[in-house]
């Protein structure tokens, strides 16, 4: 659960808001509801479905959501599964009173594990997890980037772990400007990879 949240925290904190919720739902989906962690991803995910709403400016939405996020936060300790809650509290509370409030100030910073998590400072793991979530969000095809993961992946089992999947996955996530020129290097290498497995599949 660690990876899948600080992901998500990840996508979230560079303002990809809705995406975030991408990330964190699959996993809320298989926890018992009422439980600490289910009612942790609960709120992070009304969290974000918040400010994202705040920011299309659908005031209404946004202010359910920021209600319901601090109902599923407020019983939690401050600190909880290394997220500090109280500034998350805190917001979330000033945004049901005035969900305009994203016109002239940024969304509260989600810190995880004593740092404040951005796309450039993800680890492997989570890098892995956020990479398909984020093609999606900003309108690249899913399946190279899928199929480039389960190649990283498979790299890695085999002790390649300078795999050149590995180093595209982590720019794609990491270089906003250079994301496009990233994907094509990513597909161009997915297809290469797949034609030489194709032809191995050939000869038998």
């Amino acid at each position: 659960m660690r990876d899948q949240l600080r992901a998500g925290i990840a996508i979230y904190n560079d303002a990809f808001y809705h995406a975030a919720h991408d990330v964190w739902e699959p996993t809320w989906l298989d926890l018992e509801t009422g439980t600490d962690d289910e009612q942790l991803l609960h709120g992070l995910i009304q969290t974000s479905a918040a400010v994202h709403h705040a920011h299309s400016h659908n005031w209404e939405g946004a202010v359910g959501l920021a209600e319901r996020a601090h109902g599923y936060l407020r019983a939690l300790p401050p600190t909880y599964r290394n997220i500090e809650l109280q500034p998350i509290r805190s917001f979330l509370t000033s945004l049901a009173d005035d969900p305009e409030l994203v016109e002239r100030r940024p969304p509260v910073r989600i810190e995880h594990e004593g740092t404040v998590p951005s796309l450039a400072t993800l680890d492997l793991d989570s890098t892995l997890i956020a990479a398909p979530v984020l093609a999606e969000a900003t309108g690249y095809e899913t399946a190279p980037i899928e199929q480039a993961r389960e190649y990283a992946e498979s790299d890695l089992e085999a002790g390649g772990d300078d795999s050149r999947f590995i180093a595209l996955l982590f720019d794609f996530v990491r270089e906003d400007d250079a994301r496009g020129i990233v994907y094509q290097r990513l597909t161009s290498h997915v297809e290469r990879r797949q034609t030489r497995e194709s032809d191995v599949e050939g000869l038998f």
